[in-house]
């Protein structure tokens, strides 16, 4: 053996340690490859892989070694950490929120049978072999990084004085991370450990009814009115059909904040001149959004089913239950009641509990035109294609229709043109080729949204004026609701979590039963909050509602 061969194996030696604790690190802090379902390295500290090596230093210096037994079993964890790691940086991009252990884990086995049955048994065979092949790969792998981290970097560790300084400082880094020190966010990645944690509660709740009911609200309103021998829990109605459009990102911030009062004023006259054109009387008011600035689906849900869902987990665990929605409301009165969900371009298993008769999302809705933003489908494309995909005929009966928009979404740029002519808005070539141009020169301010925002909201009352102005086949009522404030760049720190509402109808008896509920007239309403976005179903309810019914439900809360 030579002298220059001795003196290069150390440094072979401390190479592969390095990377071993390099890849053991990575393997719990990569990100999202956005919009794929690969991943890219992230130069972050992972918190379990600090664990990790806080079990080996305390293994270590006990036992002097690590056992095979041990070896395979730290292995096998951290192995379920990483593929929780994958899952929880993937879902949220792919399915557009986070991974639910209730409903893929009974989801991906149907969708396996399924796909697996459209495929020859050879293809199907090769596909769990190579996944089979990955996983003893991936094992083998963390293996490896496990005991060349406990045979070489963990002695050296526990006889040298900055190491353990520097492990303290880890240790310090991550207890501040797992805390919400947002400071540490830029050099600490998020944990794995919490999102398991949470499934776990989650499942333990939705399998037990007893804590289930200690931590949902009753739902007594809606089981009321289901509950209704007499069938008035509607009858206000008379038939008629119901929109409840959710208008994204629509905040309280469009009338508190002056300029922004100032610079939407003209927009909104236009509206009002619209709505005003097409017959129809407007009362409006301002209730509190349970999510503020995103999370979209605690404020449909709390809408639809009149519970408080400020909780993340409460909206969850409602999602296990058979508890009822207005969908089924409506339908047990002999409504239709639609999904209408632009954003929506993935399977959602979840629809099911919304009791939706049809759900049209973007792969149904179909647009032809060109992409326009992160978002792609104008609005005023989906209701269109909406109503010519389901013809309001005279046979056909009331429908009640339940459509988030989407196109008034952070980062609000580029604003699509608005096209008066409903007919063209389907075709594939929606805009004049100049207002198109205008459109796709636009680029995101990233630091300072406010104006395109607030030209988003006009592009809002623009097209929804456009669609009310319309003669309707039938009599409608639509109520217009803002999901959410904007994020905090634009509604300011600290502002409240309130958004306007709008009943919009003919019928001045109906809107009577909200302004006995504190609505006022017109679309400027005295700055105060009537409720929670759940205290709006109720309001609904006793609006639709006959009076003997309504106060059955009041006598039975």
């Amino acid at each position: 053996m030579t002298a220059q061969s001795t003196n290069t194996r150390p440094w072979r030696h401390i190479a592969l340690t390095v990377l071993a604790l390099l890849f053991l690190n990575g393997m719990l802090s990569f990100s999202t490859w956005w919009p794929t379902p690969g991943i890219v390295p992230d130069h972050r500290l992972a918190p379990e892989f600090v664990w990790l090596w806080l079990a080996l230093l305390a293994i270590v210096g006990w036992r002097g070694t690590l056992s095979p037994r041990a070896l395979s079993l730290l292995t096998l964890g951290y192995l379920l950490l990483v593929l929780g790691r994958y899952l929880d940086v993937t879902a949220p991009s792919l399915f557009g929120r986070e991974v639910n252990l209730y409903w893929d884990g009974a989801q991906l086995p149907r969708l396996l049978w399924v796909t697996g049955q459209d495929q020859p048994w050879w293809l199907s065979t090769g596909v769990v072999a190579a996944v089979a092949l990955f996983l003893w790969t991936l094992y083998r792998l963390l293996r490896w990084g496990v005991a060349t981290t406990a045979r070489a970097a963990v002695p050296y560790a526990l006889r040298t004085r900055w190491v353990w300084l520097l492990s303290a400082a880890a240790v310090v880094l991550v207890t501040a991370n797992y805390a919400g020190v947002k400071a540490t966010w830029p050099v600490v990645s998020k944990p794995v450990v919490p999102t398991y944690w949470r499934q776990a509660k989650l499942l333990a709740t939705a399998l037990s009814p007893q804590r289930l009911d200690e931590v949902l609200p009753p739902s007594t309103l809606l089981q009321t009115a289901l509950a209704d021998p007499a069938g008035n829990a509607l009858a206000a109605l008379r038939g008629r059909d119901v929109y409840l459009i959710v208008m994204e990102s629509y905040g309280a911030v469009t009338y508190d904040n002056p300029q922004a009062a100032a610079a939407l004023a003209t927009a909104r006259r236009q509206f009002a001149d619209d709505l005003d054109a097409g017959g129809h009387q407007v009362i409006s008011a301002f209730v509190s959004s349970p999510t503020y600035g995103g999370a979209s689906d605690l404020a449909h849900l709390s809408l639809l089913s009149g519970i408080d869902l400020s909780d993340p987990m409460r909206h969850d665990l409602l999602l296990t239950t058979n508890r009822p929605t207005l969908p089924t409301l409506f339908r047990a009165h002999g409504y239709r009641a639609f999904g209408v969900y632009p954003a929506l371009s993935w399977d959602w298993p979840e629809s099911a509990f919304y009791g939706f008769d049809q759900l049209h999302e973007s792969r149904t809705l179909a647009y032809r035109g060109p992409p326009l933003g992160y978002w792609s489908i104008p609005d005023q494309y989906a209701l269109a294609r909406f109503e010519q995909l389901q013809p309001r005929g005279a046979d056909e009966p009331p429908r009640f229709v339940f459509f988030p928009t989407i196109t008034c979404h952070f980062p609000f740029s580029p604003v699509p043109p608005y096209q008066p002519d409903w007919q063209r808005v389907l075709s594939d070539q929606p805009f004049d080729a100049t207002e198109l141009e205008q459109a796709r020169a636009e680029q995101v301010n990233w630091l300072n949204m406010f104006p395109d925002y607030l030209r988003m909201v006009a592009y809002t009352y623009r097209w929804l004026g456009g669609f009310l102005r319309q003669s309707e086949p039938r009599e409608t009522v639509f109520i217009l609701v803002g999901d959410h404030q904007p994020t905090a760049n634009i509604s300011g720190e600290g502002s409240t979590w309130d958004v306007p509402v709008h009943i919009v109808s003919r019928d001045a008896a109906l809107l009577k039963g909200f302004t006995e509920q504190g609505f006022y007239p017109g679309l400027n309403p005295p700055r105060q909050s009537l409720g929670g976005l759940h205290d709006l179903t109720a309001m609904m309810l006793r609006a639709f509602a006959q009076p003997e019914s309504v106060m059955l439900a009041e006598k039975s809360r």
